[in-house]
């Protein structure tokens, strides 16, 4: 058998990145930091162009770099999630009103009368063009967010995300990795009966269709939940080592304090005003955290084969998106109205030139990151 190359063959340049394989596989940690940092970046936005800017930088690496895996398909999904927030939040904003005053009416719908005590609370009325601006952006902040989590889930590997998790984390790691599979499955599922139907000349949708194509989909889900089940099972899933009171109880402490201050730090990041005070306070909860995480790993009876490791690529992708979210927030200090353009009055939103060049370096992991063995053959098929 000849042996896969490090690098896929082909004309110079077409090519930068190694073919995947178990040796330099990227640590999945990685797309997480990477997509996080996106999330970030879209949160500390209102400005459409920004956002749709971050949503093509997201979609550009999952075209470049996922895998024919199961879990690699479900992009599309949190892409159709994504578009369906933003349609009921605008439907929200036209049914139950919105606080933004208005001056270009669109139109009026007939108000529901409510009693006394739900003031404040209108159903119907006038709709303005303003606050159906107002609720697009805060739509597509949403969907960027969902976006986001879809690109990493559709990247990272769950099963080598949870043999990376510390060994205090890993049943409830289990159980995390197990809801994120279940979405990927479930729309692997539907599509593989959707073709065979479409292949058996039988119509693939309507309420009848969707109702035929639902029974086989829950009992695949159940066969599967019974599989992981016994192979849970019969690796001695729960069993946990004696350790003394003392550590028992720093770890808790430890790790319960880390989380705070690492939940109190993200809501620094993400709000408006709290950039100063998150970075400092989630560090030290990070700190706090990773200490509590490794004296509770002492509990966990369980060994390693072939650990991830994370590599010099892998570094590259998570500060890729770490440097994304770093532009942003300092994007907000010297440019806040380019970044929330105004719906009252009521003004085109335009591109920022350095906010927009800060998404950029999200791109990175679509360069360094080792290319799937199915996409390198894409690349040398014109040169053989």
């Amino acid at each position: 058998m000849t042996p896969v190359p490090s690098v896929a063959p082909g004309p110079p340049g077409r090519l930068l990145a190694p073919v995947a394989d178990r040796g330099n596989a990227l640590h999945p940690g990685a797309w997480w930091l990477w997509a996080l940092g996106l999330a970030v970046a879209a949160s500390r936005t209102t400005n459409p162009l920004l956002l749709g800017l971050v949503v093509a930088v997201a979609g550009y690496v999952v075209a470049a770099r996922r895998t024919d895996a199961p879990w690699a398909r479900s992009y599309g999904a949190f892409v159709k999630l994504g578009l369906f927030v933003v349609a009921l939040r605008i439907v929200f904003s036209v049914v139950l009103g919105s606080p933004i005053p208005g001056a270009h009416e669109l139109f009026t719908l007939p108000e529901l009368p409510l009693p006394d005590w739900a003031r404040g609370i209108r159903v119907g009325g006038r709709v303005t063009a303003e606050q159906l601006v107002f609720a697009l952006y805060d739509g597509l902040k949403l969907a960027a967010l969902l976006i986001c989590v879809g690109a990493a889930n559709a990247l990272a590997n769950p099963a080598r995300l949870l043999k990376s998790l510390p060994g205090a984390l890993y049943e409830a790691g289990v159980a995390v990795v197990v809801a994120m599979t279940f979405a990927p499955n479930l729309v692997a599922d539907v599509v593989r009966l959707r073709t065979a139907r479409r292949l058996r000349g039988r119509p693939t949708g309507g309420v009848r269709a969707v109702l035929q194509i639902g029974l086989p989909v829950l009992e695949g889900a159940l066969e599967r939940s019974v599989a992981v089940a016994a192979s849970m099972d019969a690796r001695g899933y729960g069993r946990t080592a004696r350790v003394p009171p003392g550590v028992r109880r720093t770890t808790n402490v430890l790790t319960l304090g880390g989380l705070l201050g690492v939940c109190a730090g993200s809501y620094g990041l993400l709000a408006a005003q709290g950039a100063g005070y998150g970075l400092p306070l989630l560090a030290a909860g990070l700190a706090a955290a990773v200490a509590g995480l490794r004296l509770g790993g002492r509990r966990t009876l369980r060994t390693r084969y072939r650990p991830d490791r994370f590599g010099p690529r892998s570094w590259l992708v998570a500060a890729s998106g770490v440097t994304v979210a770093a532009l942003m927030i300092h994007a907000n200090g010297y440019a806040p109205a380019a970044l929330h353009p105004g719906v009252v009055p009521l003004i085109a939103p335009e591109l920022p030139l350095w906010p927009a060049l800060s998404v950029l370096p999200g791109l990175l992991p679509a360069l360094v990151a080792p290319v799937p063995p199915a996409r390198a053959a894409v690349h040398e098929e014109p040169s053989a």
